[in-house]
């Protein structure tokens, strides 16, 4: 998810997914008298792959996200042709972004009977089914969405998997851990700019451009929710983070036999990342009140000329502003393919129709036209395409594309109308230099579990936003402020969080060995 939501937020949910999930069910080592099954990964009731449609069912989903105001329309279009597919239909309930990090660890505590969900490492997946809050799916998935099992990869599997049994449903879309600038090009016709942002010290010459011929523009666009330039510096170096997302504080080198985690204060190419980030500060590259800027729409809005990020948010700016000539460039070393299980579907334990849940799945990611009626909406009214196939939501103010990313396929996903055209070269090129088995791509299935660590996990989040936030920033002297950062973090339990983390890459090595 990277960092485009508070830190605190993601604290905040694996300190209540401790205390709320007690009698949520139990670990899948043990015996449970939820519907999921008796705690051996083992399913109750027919796994025969014979679907039962004779009698009507609702299922309900949850999402995380803002409702559309227009939403009725796609729904009741949808349940019209899944009334004639599946003898179903499907009531969607979304959880505002604002109240996710109370709500979403709820559902799977309050009892509430649902069927589906969607999911993430960022809502902490694997704490979650650890503690008996989804479904086995190791009979369910096989039998009832044979179709979408027999697509999944090996990769995709083996990250679906936790203590030997399947608790979700991996995307089928490929998606990649690279990241760099989004930079504009127009506003650099008539200077010496060479063209050229492909290092730091050509982002910086950039950066520069834009400060003397553009000074009402922030060079670089940070606000609030946080700096992601110490993760493309240390992307950059050849470094994983460890939970292989942005916003990490441990991290490995993926090129190695067998990986030692490290922390900032440990990485030699640190103090130069410090005194670069001190000197682009003085120089007014960004926002001295950047942390309390709540503007996350800077870039695209025209405000700031520059904004690090990923290849999708490149495609998404240079559709809403083509005349501005968004550019990008990738920064990471070892891009790889991001988890399949970043977007998930898992079924609630407290479902009732899990298999017509499973069939629901394997229609909506095997059938083109349901997929678009669920994930775009209603042809010409709620969205368009063009002759290349690619959407345009009718009304953004009514309308938006489905926020169960987890649906999404390779095949099925449809590009946003005006997608620049290297948008599919580049991800070609990354797909091309992805080799199994090799650098970060070994490492893609690897997913961190906090549930022993959740105390101390939290803590060293905490300190993590609070103290190495600033300090990159320049906001903090680089040798005082790492000092502290490094203080703050030991108080807080990091050489615990360390250890076990570490004892978690090495089983993870060593059944690659195998």
């Amino acid at each position: 998810m990277g960092k485009r939501k508070s830190l605190l937020c993601v604290a905040l949910i694996v300190v209540m997914i401790g205390s709320l999930l007690g009698g949520c069910g139990k670990s899948s080592s043990t015996k449970s008298n939820t519907p999921g099954g008796d705690g051996t990964g083992k399913t109750e009731g027919k796994s025969d792959g014979k679907l039962d449609t004779s009698e009507e069912v609702e299922l309900v989903m949850y999402i995380v996200g803002d409702r559309p105001a227009g939403q009725d329309a796609v729904d009741e279009n949808l349940n019209k042709v899944l009334k004639e597919k599946l003898n179903c239909t499907l009531k969607i309930n979304w959880i505002p972004w604002a109240d996710y990090a109370n709500k979403y660890p709820l559902l799977f505590s309050s009892g509430e009977v649902f069927d589906m969900a969607y999911t993430a490492g960022w809502l902490n997946f694997s704490s979650l089914a650890r503690k008996g809050a989804f479904m086995s799916l190791d009979e369910l998935w096989p039998a009832y969405a044979p179709k979408n099992y027999g697509r999944q990869s090996k990769t995709a599997l083996m990250e679906a998997s936790l203590d030997g049994h399947y608790y979700c449903v991996p995307t089928l879309l490929s998606t990649y851990g690279a990241y760099g600038p989004i930079y504009r090009t127009d506003i650099m016709k008539g200077t010496d700019w060479n063209g050229k942002l492909e290092t730091f010290e050509d982002l910086e010459k950039y950066c520069d451009i834009v400060k003397k011929n553009n000074p009402e523009m922030e060079p670089i666009d940070i606000y609030s929710a946080g700096s992601e330039l110490d993760d493309v510096w240390m992307w950059n170096s050849g470094y994983q983070p460890s939970k292989g997302a942005t916003n990490d504080f441990l991290f490995y080198n993926p090129n190695e036999e067998n990986p030692k985690l490290f922390t900032y204060y440990e990485a030699k190419e640190i103090p130069a990342f410090l005194d670069m980030m001190a000197s682009w500060n003085k120089k007014g590259f960004f926002s001295k009140s950047a942390l309390s800027d709540t503007d996350s729409t800077k870039t695209q809005n025209g405000k700031a000329a520059l904004r690090v990020h990923n290849i999708d948010t490149y495609a998404n700016y240079y559709t809403l502003h083509p005349e501005w000539g968004f550019k990008y460039s990738n920064y990471n070393k070892n891009v790889s393919h991001l988890p399949y299980t970043q977007d998930a579907m898992v079924i609630s334990n407290t479902s009732k129709n899990p298999e017509r849940a499973m069939a629901l799945w394997d229609l909506l990611t095997n059938d083109q036209a349901v997929y678009d009626a669920f994930f775009y909406g209603v042809l010409d009214k709620t969205y368009t395409l063009n002759d290349k196939g690619e959407f345009k939501i009718t009304d953004a103010n009514n309308y938006a594309a489905s926020n169960m990313w987890a649906v999404r396929t390779t095949e099925f996903n449809r590009s946003i109308a005006g997608t620049p055209e290297d948008y599919k070269t580049i991800k070609e090129g990354f797909e091309a230099g992805i080799k199994e088995g090799e650098g970060a791509e070994k490492f893609s299935a690897f997913t961190i579990d906090i549930s022993s660590i959740e105390t101390e996990y939290a803590a060293c989040q905490s300190v993590h936003q609070q103290y190495w936030w600033p300090l990159e920033l320049g906001y903090t002297d680089a040798k005082t402020g790492l000092a502290d950062y490094q203080k703050k973090m030991e108080a807080a339990g990091i050489e615990n969080v360390r250890k076990e983390v570490q004892r978690q890459l090495d089983e993870y090595i060593a059944n690659l060995k195998k």
